[in-house]
């Protein structure tokens, strides 16, 4: 008797909130033969430790991985230790910098802790593509070299936007496909997820595994996830990204800052919500039955509660309207000082309300920063010594009690 759910089952929830589907009817093949045999399928993920963080974005990936395992498949988290150093070229403009073993081992270890929040570490294998990569040797790499030709590699949007612009591009990165699917190819994946960015590499992998006499591997992506900005895709280096260390306050209240029209989407690819209730949602705010706040306030709460705990959502959101809707201070205001003499400017950069000088003066000149109440309009503005401390609010989250030494 199969352990695993029907067939129709499996791709209904495989097919939820996926941009590529590379094929379908293969899909059905493999899941065919699984329930024949009892044997799980091999579902492979990547993962380059390029920073020490993972966020939202990352999580849309995870959750495809949670749905096989919850079918009884057997996931694999792939470290790309080896790849990292060499750094994808996907959707870049530029070459990445290359990173050192010491940097990418760190940030591998932090990757490895932080998946959990999304996956069953039961359930979760994690490999390093280094195991086999490191063994092939020159003679290998140049053999893996010779199974793909420039005028292939260079079909790829990336590359060619670079060789049209006259930008560099270096020769490893061209390695970076080559590799990804040699880890195909080792492994002998079924399936392999991804970034829809990532479709080009995912599907040189299936190639090479057809021409070694291999059943080639299925490709699914998933979508970019669209930042709090509601504009470009999460990330650290643009700002707009949640990362699933931080503090549960700031999750809930970034999470309440995305623009409205974003929120069905982070429903649908940061939550098990069933999509029918969520057009069910989406049609009673069109309608006026339902205020967005609600919703986004639901949101908010289960991003919190899946990467802390319900605890930590109700005290997160107790916050939120205390300050952000009663005009209330947080409990937890850190203390700042300064030396007397100092422009409001340099004080709020060195207190890291700001990211710069530059982006103070921008706020001020937003009327986004206020002194005990009070709007700044002068960047220029000295706050004099006195025995209490000022209270300086920038933006609507971020607060310090001032004291001038």
């Amino acid at each position: 008797m199969s352990t695993f759910p029907p067939i129709e089952e499996q791709m209904a929830l495989l097919r939820r909130a996926t941009a590529d589907l590379v094929d379908e009817d293969q899909l059905r093949a493999k899941l065919a033969r699984a329930e024949e045999t009892g044997e799980p399928l091999v579902v492979k993920t990547g993962f380059d430790p390029t920073a020490p963080d993972l966020h939202l974005g990352h999580t849309v990936l995870m959750r495809k991985m949670r749905h096989f395992q919850q079918l009884g498949h057997r996931v694999i988290f792939l470290v790309g230790d080896l790849t990292a150093m060499i750094g994808d070229p996907s959707g870049r403009k530029a070459t990445r910098p290359q990173l050192s073993k010491e940097e990418v081992d760190a940030n591998a270890e932090t990757y490895k802790q932080q998946a959990f929040h999304i996956l069953d570490p039961d359930l979760t294998e994690i490999d390093s593509n280094s195991r086999w990569l490191s063994e092939l040797g020159t003679e290998g790499i140049i053999r893996l070299a010779g199974s793909y030709t420039l005028a292939r590699m260079l079909e790829r949007d990336d590359f060619r936007t670079r060789l049209a612009n006259n930008q560099p591009i270096s020769i490893h990165e061209l390695l970076y496909p080559l590799t990804q699917a040699y880890d195909s190819i080792f492994l002998e994946a079924d399936v392999e997820l991804g970034g829809h960015d990532q479709i080009f590499n995912l599907l040189v992998g299936r190639q090479l595994m057809k021409e070694r006499g291999l059943d080639p591997q299925v490709v699914i992506t998933v979508p970019l996830l669209v930042g709090t900005d509601g504009v470009e895709k999460m990330s650290k280096s643009v700002g707009n990204a949640i990362a699933l260390e931080d503090l549960p306050k700031e999750i809930y209240g970034r999470t309440m800052s995305i623009p409205d029209e974003l929120m069905w989407n982070w429903c649908i690819h940061l939550t098990e919500q069933p999509e029918a209730e969520i057009e069910s949602r989406k049609a009673a705010v069109a309608s006026g039955e339902l205020h967005p706040k609600e919703v986004k306030m639901e949101l908010a709460r289960q991003l919190v509660a899946q990467f802390h705990d319900d605890d930590a959502a109700t005290e997160a959101e107790r916050e939120f309207e205390s300050v952000f809707r009663g005009g209330g201070v947080p409990d937890d205001v850190p203390s700042h000082a300064a030396v007397q003499g100092k422009t409001i400017v340099a004080i709020i950069a060195d207190a890291g309300l700001a990211t710069s000088k530059s982006e103070a003066r921008r706020l001020i000149r937003q009327g986004g920063v206020s002194i005990d109440g009070e709007k700044v309009a002068d960047p220029f503005l000295v706050p004099d010594k006195r025995d209490e401390p000022y209270l300086v609010k920038v933006g609507k989250r971020r607060f310090a009690r001032l004291e001038i030494a």
